[in-house]
Order: C-alpha cells, then structure tokens, then sequence
C-alpha cells in the first residue's frame, strides 16, 4: 500500500512538472511573439550579413524589420498536412475550361503584338506564354494579397523546416527591391512570396525576369510586356526547344513497363518506347528522348508522352499535372 501511495505521489509531482514545463513554453513563445523581429539575435545575424555583403543600410533594415509583422495564418496555410493528391480527371476541370480559355484568347488578342515578339525572341509560342499566366492567376486576377517582406520574414524566421530555403528568398527579395527601387511595403504576392501576374518567386524574379517593354525597370505586378518577356525567358532559360513537340498521347500494350511513380525528365528513347510496344498516331523522332506518364483519367487510364518541352514546363511548377494542365490550355488558345 505505502508502495502504491509512493508511486501516486511519484504521478502526481510528475504530472505537476510537466505542466510548469508547458507553462514556461507558453510564456516563452508569448515573449517570443511580443519582440519585434529586429530584436531577435538571428535576424540581428541576417541582417549584419546584408549590410556587410550586400551594402544595405543597417537602419534601413532595422526599421523594416522592427515593423514586419508574423503572419500566423501564412504559418497555418505552410503547415497544414498536403491535401489528397489530385488525379488528372480532378485536376484539368480546374484549369483547363472553357472561361479560362476564353479569357485567354482575349489576352492573346489584347498583347498580340507582344507576345508575337517574345516568340519571335525565344522561340516560346504565344499560346504557352498565354497559358502559364492563365493556369498562375487567371490573367492577373488572383495574384496573391500578402505583403511579400512579412510572409518571408515570417517563414525565414519562424518556420524551422523551410527556414534556409525562405532566408534565402528573403535575401533575394531584398536585393530585388534594391535593384528595381521597390518599396518592400507595397510589395504582395501569395503567402509563399510568388509576385506579380506570373507568380516569380524573388530568385527567379532576379534571374529570369527581363525588361520587355523598355522603361528601365523590370515590373511583374503593373506592366504585362514584362510579364511576357519574363515567362518567355525563363523557358528559354531553362531550355526550351523551338518548334519542338511537347506531349503525345499514345496507347501502351505492356503496361508492366510504365513506372509506378510517373518520372518528369525524360529517360528512354522514343524508339525504344516503340519497340516496347508504346504507339502514336504522331510522327515522332525516334531518337529523341520521352518520359512514359500514366494519368487518370475521366474515361480510365491515359498514357502520354513527355518530351523535352513537357519536361521545360515543369522546371515552372514540378508537377506533370500541371504541365499537362498548360499544355491543354494552350492548344485550347489555337482555336
């Protein structure tokens, strides 16, 4: 009995720590919420780096960060668990309608000029250019409502998993706001960071954006020929080839040769592919190589052919949905 008593007091001391250690974590954080960013001994680091290496004005830094604000719900919206994958047959009604296109043969009409001159440019065609800023927001309509400083500051500084890969965004960021003489208040885009009408994250902003319509500064909020020029560059950038195919639907015979996972870059030639049995309507050349993709379908299974092109598209967003997504947007822009 004495024994029994012991180990109750043993529980009960041991429950009682155990909430003064949650207590002292709450108050911590609370503590943590109430100092400004410009007091905390990591920013104070990020930002002697900035003024050491990059030449900025330390109480210019100072001042910003003491006013950035922690976003809760851009923390919220970055850790939620990853909703269900999509499948295509959920995916392309969301993208790939007949108002979207429709608003995309108007923008095509309305920017004809500039989009036949980036084409002519970097060899990208009008519709793709067209399609990646209909399938990103809507021709401009959903370009994000978050202040850019705030939401990178926040992940940078309070979201441990993610927290190198949003400094460093952050860094861009500040640099792109130097370079483009942007005040960083004004400055909004999604809760992850992406700007303007094509949805460029700060590094991408700094190395692929272009100056396409000649004023002296690179503007992917205000200024569509920027916009254009930008997406155009950045495919051309990351390799696309002009006049090349992007995807072909074909029928497959041995099914036991489509990976389980699909694979973006393209690994097997297509002349293999054909000798396994793989067919298409199109005349492809055989040399080139393909990636086998199994997609779901609303009438079943569909297999497509991805090619170098397909493949440029999800150096953009690294999902094959959403390159198929642009892809059938685009041709939809033909008609």
């Amino acid at each position: 009995m004495k024994t029994r008593i012991i180990e109750v007091h043993q529980k009960i001391i041991k429950s009682m720590f155990l909430g003064f250690v949650f207590l002292l974590s709450i108050d911590a954080y609370a503590a943590s919420a109430q100092m400004n960013y410009a007091q905390r001994a990591d920013v104070k680091s990020f930002i002697n780096e900035m003024v050491d290496k990059h030449g900025f004005d330390k109480a210019y830094l100072v001042a910003k960060f003491s006013n950035a604000k922690r976003l809760d719900n851009v923390l919220e919206s970055i850790a939620k668990p990853a909703e269900r994958e999509l499948t295509w047959k959920q995916y392309r009604p969301i993208f790939v309608t007949d108002s979207r296109s429709n608003k995309g043969r108007k923008f095509i009409k309305e920017h004809q000029a500039t989009l036949k001159r980036a084409e002519k440019e970097y060899g990208v065609p009008v519709e793709i250019i067209a399609a990646i800023i209909g399938v990103e927001t809507y021709y401009g309509k959903h370009t994000g409502k978050y202040t850019v400083f705030d939401s990178l500051t926040t992940l940078g500084f309070d979201y441990p998993k993610r927290s190198a890969f949003f400094k460093s965004e952050l860094k861009q960021f500040l640099l792109l706001s130097k370079e483009e003489n942007i005040d960083v208040d004004k400055m909004t885009g999604s809760y992850a960071g992406a700007m303007g009408m094509p949805q460029f994250i700060s590094s991408s902003y700094r190395h692929y954006a272009v100056d396409f319509d000649g004023d002296g500064k690179r503007d992917l909020w205000n200024s569509t020929e920027d916009v254009i020029g930008s997406v155009a560059n950045y495919f051309s950038e990351h390799g696309w080839k002009a006049g090349a195919e992007v995807t072909h639907p074909v029928s497959v015979k041995n099914k036991s040769i489509v990976r389980k996972k699909n694979t973006l870059k393209p690994y097997v030639s297509v002349s293999e592919l054909e000798k396994q049995g793989v067919k298409s309507d199109a005349l492809l050349d055989g040399k080139q190589l393909a990636s086998l993709l199994k997609f779901e379908g609303k009438s079943g299974d569909e297999y497509w052919l991805g090619l170098k092109n397909f493949y440029v598209i999800t150096r953009y967003n690294h999902s094959e949905l959403y390159a198929m997504a642009v892809f059938q947007l685009s041709e939809k822009l033909k008609n």
